[in-house]
């Protein structure tokens, strides 16, 4: 039934839509065709993540590379039926420009054939048994299927991606991310693993010890921010063992990125040095950066020293890391990093030396590879608007050569630049999706404008558009995101999403189930279709708690309210927002239809019993709907103080900390919301004591205080990579509401003001004992996810 659904609910791929070559990157394509692994390489490749996915069916395909010229000079795979001459030969034959695009149409048969359905492990995982035994395979109409990329590229990653999800990942995990990264099509992704390893290197031969980089290179799970120069040393030193680990983590990395066809990203100079360089180079034009949301500039972390790309020295050290790279690593690769401006404007906007700086900065990247096209995240043009405006912009974009450089899109999905600048004034760009920030858990998407939104941009008037990408700063979450976002790399029309998620539903679960189907509709119009144009940052109270004196202001009334009118399909809706001083969690759509889609959730559990992937989907959809309960009980709470009721502060704050109880308990059912495991990852990669209790700390502060407090203040970035897990919320997240409210309940009891400061203390405190202990949380799931996930819906939402 699937495979006919396909043909008739989602595109037509026979109707060619017009599209003008983007000249100034056909001849890095063309390098870049030559760079590739040889076809039986690529197609061992591809029966390697078929082997891995389903290995019952390895003989049941065939994988064969095809030139471009196939497919009119343009990536593409094909899909055909095996002419059989034997009952245990291969059934289906799958040919592609590369083993992704193999890869690519392995996937694209499974889902819309067989009804199969491939998601990361911690969201679910693979669901295939409703792929028919080898030998009974369906087969395709006669001139089976072929597929082209609208655009040359599936960009994947953020920069700091490297620390909110792959931290602690050994080649094992990493092989099924590659894998995962095929299948989707990703094409282009960075390979950021272990480049300070070659920093290491590089340095040394500019005078620079080992021991000068203990406070240069972040911690392991804040990397991300010191390659960025945000800061230095946190979390830190690094030992001599992780260096060497993680050099040979990303050698089998790209080796087997290369194997698969597709084209690393690797990092390069932006101008980020260690302050020993500054005695060595004592006339160099190096500067101090200023603060980057410490709590007391502390130097042995704020702070870090940037040289100017216009002093030479700035080349010679960019052409010694590109070099040393490629001495490293082999001729992979002409596409490169860098973000020298990334929060961190130019000292002037005269567009004349930013010009300049631009210039500078190719060059060091171009000394190293001749062949060098420098990418740069476009998140500066959203983030510092006021500073990067069109001269200043344009000055960027167009000091290196036309072809020279591709930039990210970043924010597309919400808030694209290419829509206001020109299409990037000529410079070629990526379409990407940001969706996440900190890897939070929290349901939530724009269905809408990314099934559309490529579309769009691809085909407007002058378009520069060379790929799409994921650019989230932390995965495994939402997968109904990213499968949709993933297609949008070979879709060259419109996705009715509402048929999609149909077919969609019945591939995650494998199977119908008509109550499930219309909670998916209820969360299309919802969850998933967030429009507001706000970046969504999980903002829950139970996971980024408010460190605010409520008493400070006056009662939260009716009479305090703005509403707002936003559109929601062909409806519209209120949304409250509280002219106060207290934080607002992101709400975006009605709670009570989302409350009626977990109803109808829970009805269609009894068919799905033992499915993994609707495990994963009821606990986070339950979670969701009890966490921003938790908001308003909050909220009651609050007021409750504010209106000297103790009574009743005592029912909603005690309401408030019970949820966080049951929701714990609740996300203790699925293997996936564990804290324990992100713990017990770190800890496996040390290899002496020392290593264990200082990975351990990395991991725990960075879903936590993230970055350094004193006595009074938490840190800037308290809760920023907040997260929805088992333990923590029992063990962190309980005590330090259970405390305020205890504190807010004192006043009352007093008749005193409320103690802020008093609490900010005994909190940091017990934060600081939180992130140095050594306790051990659970890292399989217990209790029956259904039961527990039914039950508290009936506590709370049975009426």
């Amino acid at each position: 039934m699937l495979r006919f659904l396909f043909l008739t609910l989602i595109l037509t791929f026979s109707v060619p839509v017009a599209l003008s070559k983007n000249e100034a990157i056909e001849p890095l394509l063309q390098r870049l065709d030559s760079k590739r692994a040889p076809p039986s390489v690529q197609e061992a490749a591809a029966r390697g993540v078929l082997k891995r996915l389903l290995p019952t069916h390895l003989s049941s395909f065939q994988f064969k590379i095809v030139s471009k010229d196939v497919c009119g000079g343009d990536s593409c795979f094909m899909i055909n039926n095996h002419n059989k001459s034997s009952q245990n030969g291969p059934e289906i034959i799958i040919s592609g420009t590369t083993a992704v695009e193999i890869a690519s149409g392995l996937h694209w048969y499974l889902k819309y054939w067989c009804g199969a359905h491939v998601s990361w492990d911690k969201t679910g995982g693979i669901q295939t048994a409703s792929v028919p035994e080898p030998g009974s395979l369906p087969l395709l109409k006669d001139e089976g299927l072929k597929i082209k990329r609208p655009v040359p590229w599936n960009y994947y990653q953020n920069v700091v991606t490297s620390s909110y999800s792959y931290v602690w990942w050994d080649w094992g995990r990493w092989e099924k991310e590659v894998d995962w990264m095929a299948l989707q099509g990703v094409n282009l992704p960075l390979a950021f693993t272990g480049q300070e390893a070659i920093w290491q290197k590089v340095f040394k031969d500019f005078n620079i010890s080992s021991e000068d980089l203990n406070n240069f290179f972040g911690g392991p799970a804040f990397l991300a921010w010191a390659r960025m120069g945000n800061l230095h040393g946190w979390g830190g030193p690094l030992s001599q063992n992780w260096l060497e680990q993680q050099l040979v983590l990303q050698k089998q990395i790209i080796s087997r990125m290369m194997e698969l066809g597709m084209t690393p990203v690797l990092p390069s100079f932006s101008g980020n040095v260690p302050a020993a360089l500054t005695k060595i180079f004592p006339s160099a034009k190096i500067t101090r950066l200023g603060d980057w949301n410490t709590v007391d500039s502390d130097p042995r972390w704020c702070c870090t020293y940037l040289l100017d790309p216009s002093d030479p020295l700035f080349v010679e050290i960019g052409e010694a890391f590109i070099k040393k790279q490629i001495k490293e690593y082999g001729d992979v690769t002409d596409i490169y990093n860098c973000d020298t401006f990334n929060e961190n404007s130019p000292p002037t906007s005269d567009p004349a030396y930013i010009s300049t700086l631009g210039a500078a900065v190719y060059k060091g990247i171009s000394k190293g590879d001749k062949d060098a096209v420098w990418l740069m995240q476009g998140w500066l043009f959203y983030s510092d608007s006021s500073f990067w405006k069109p001269p200043q912009m344009k000055a960027l974009l167009h000091s290196v050569p036309l072809g020279k450089m591709i930039v990210l899109d970043l924010f597309a999905d919400v808030k694209p630049i290419w829509k206001t600048s020109f299409q990037f004034y000529g410079t070629p760009y990526i379409w990407c999706m940001l969706h996440n920030f900190g890897g939070n858990i929290e349901m939530y998407g724009t269905l809408d404008s990314i099934s559309s939104g490529p579309v769009d941009a691809r085909v407007s008037a002058n378009s520069t558009m060379v790929g799409v990408g994921m650019c989230m700063e932390g995965i495994e979450h939402n997968p109904v995101v990213y499968e949709l976002m993933s297609e949008m790399a070979f879709r060259d029309e419109k996705v009715e999403v509402l048929e999609w998620l149909v077919s969609y539903s019945h591939r995650r679960y494998g199977k119908a189930v008509h109550q499930v189907d219309a909670a998916w509709e209820i969360l299309y119009h919802t969850i998933y279709n967030c429009a507001d144009g706000i970046a969504d940052h999980n903002h829950d109270y139970i996971v980024m708690f408010p460190d605010w004196d409520p008493s400070t202001n006056s009662s939260i009334s009716n009479n305090q309210k703005k509403i707002y009118f936003l559109p929601h399909g062909n409806r519209r809706y209120l949304l409250h927002k509280k002219l106060s001083d207290m934080p607002q969690p992101h709400l975006w759509y009605p709670t009570e239809d989302v409350i009626k889609a977990l109803q109808l959730f829970l009805a269609g559990g009894k068919n799905l019993a033992g499915s993994l992937t609707y495990r994963y989907d009821l606990v986070d959809l339950t979670r969701q709907v009890l966490s921003k309960l938790a908001n308003q009980v909050y909220v009651k709470a609050v007021t409750s103080f504010q209106n000297k009721n103790i009574d009743d502060l005592h029912f909603h704050s005690n309401k408030f900390l019970q949820l966080i109880k049951d929701i714990d308990v609740l996300l203790a059912s699925d293997d996936n919301f564990l804290v324990g495991t992100w713990l017990e990852s770190a800890k496996k990669l040390a290899v002496n004591p020392s290593e264990k209790k200082q990975y351990e700390w990395n991991a725990r502060t960075q879903v936590t205080m993230w970055f350094d407090t004193n006595a009074t203040t938490q840190s800037k970035l308290h809760d920023y990579a907040n997260k929805f897990w088992s333990g923590i919320l029992e063990s962190y997240y309980l005590p330090r509401a259970s405390s305020y409210f205890s504190h807010l309940s004192e006043s009352l009891r007093q008749n005193k003001k409320f103690k802020l400061i008093e609490w900010r203390k005994q909190w940091i405190l017990q934060s600081n004992k939180w992130q140095e202990g050594n306790e051990l949380y659970p890292v399989k799931a217990k209790g029956d996810a259904l039961a527990i996930a039914q039950a508290l819906y009936e506590k709370y939402f049975a009426k």
